[in-house]
């Protein structure tokens, strides 16, 4: 904040009975109640240059905070830049994909330099919205369209679900894996994908199950998910979705399972497999901060476990000290760049060779993928 300057104004010096006697009449504003003593005649003034605005940050939720989950997540990196950068930030939870989120966005832009809306479904409103707004940055996550004003923000969070897979394959006594996966996009079908390709690689006979439940968070329906692959002989799960409920129903089985986003273990740790998370403050601090200084361009920004933004969470209980440096390994690869994902050759469950011996995805058909690897059973509702 700027600071207003004291003055000093001295009086005329009386000379009486030999006795010099100099009396200082200060003067200040409202801010103050110091004075400070200064020769007669002078005029003392203090000024400093104005800090930088702040901007004033809002972010769009799927879910409420406290899923435990992906929102949950995204609020951890809104108070890490909170923090970070003693920004103040708004936020509205549980937006419906809908025709009303885009009120909701067009309600906060009218108010706010900068808006995250932190999931996919939230991608053409953000979009609309940007388009009437282009004083106002929009990050938008997961997603694929942008503007001038409108980037977006995600990460390969396929890496952690590779070394998920890779627990998978070693804990599983039967060779079947279920995977309850969210809704049928890109995004949740690279990481059942990439969940496979871990346990093969360390277990070729194993196959994987998946269930779709058209929900990010609706623990009813996601257990009853996980029961169904339960009742079909998977002894090891994987979910996609924001509640713990698959780990709580596989635990009650005697099941190993994993859940999505976040550290889960506290919901039932000697059944705790691992399972990708994310770590969103780091790049919030950087995209707030370009915008202060003014760098701030257009981009699709996708962070990966090198930069920090995907990260593993912790192992369960029960989880071998062998399988742990399995994974361990296979990460370390990741990271240097010598071991990625998808990494041909590869073949649908069709039998279509998709990746040639030798040939990597790229970043964008990997984020396009349409199409279920060999050894998952299932497939992609129309």
């Amino acid at each position: 904040m700027k600071k207003r300057g004291q003055f000093i104004t001295s009086c005329l010096a009386l000379m009486v009975l030999m006795t010099v006697a100099l009396v200082g009449c200060g003067s200040n504003n409202n801010t103050s109640t110091n004075a400070t003593e200064a020769p007669a005649t002078t005029e003392a003034t203090a000024t400093t240059e104005p800090a930088a605005k702040k901007p004033t940050v809002a972010f769009v939720y799927i879910g409420p905070p406290g899923d435990g989950g992906y929102t949950y997540q995204h609020d951890q990196g809104r108070l890490y830049m909170e923090k970070e950068l003693g920004i103040k930030a708004d936020f509205v939870e549980n937006v419906p994909e809908s025709a009303d989120a885009e009120r909701i966005i067009t309600e906060l832009a009218q108010s706010h330099d900068i808006v995250f809306t932190t999931s996919f479904g939230y991608m053409d409103f953000t979009l609309n919205v940007a388009g009437k707004f282009p004083n106002v940055k929009f990050l938008h996550a997961s997603g694929y369209k942008t503007a001038e004003n409108m980037g977006t923000y995600f990460g390969k969070n396929y890496q952690a679900s590779y070394l998920s897979g890779i627990a998978a394959g070693k804990m599983t006594k039967n060779n079947q894996l279920g995977y309850v996966g969210a809704f049928p996009i890109s995004e949740v079908i690279y990481n059942l994908n990439a969940f496979t390709l871990g346990a093969q690689s360390v277990n070729p006979d194993v196959k994987v199950n998946v269930v779709w439940t058209n929900t990010w968070y609706d623990p009813t329906t996601e257990r009853q998910a996980a029961i169904s692959l339960l009742d079909k002989g998977a002894d090891v799960l994987l979910a996609y979705q924001d509640s713990p409920a698959t780990l709580q129903a596989a635990a009650e089985r005697g099941a190993f399972a994993g859940g999505n986003d976040s550290d889960m273990s506290k919901y039932a740790p000697d059944n705790y497999l691992t399972n990708p998370v994310w770590n969103w403050g780091p790049y919030y601090v950087k995209a707030v901060q370009a915008v202060m200084d003014g760098t701030w361009k257009s981009e699709q920004y996708s962070g990966d476990m090198a930069d920090g933004m995907v990260e593993l969470a912790p192992f369960g209980n029960k989880i071998p000290d062998d399988v742990k440096k399995l994974v361990e390994d296979a990460k370390a690869k990741i990271i240097s760049g010598e071991l990625e994902v998808f990494t041909g050759p590869i073949s649908d469950n069709q039998g279509n060779v998709k990746v040639q011996e030798g040939q990597k995805l790229t970043l964008e058909e990997v984020l396009g993928m349409n199409w279920l690897v060999k050894g998952v059973e299932g497939t992609i509702p129309q």
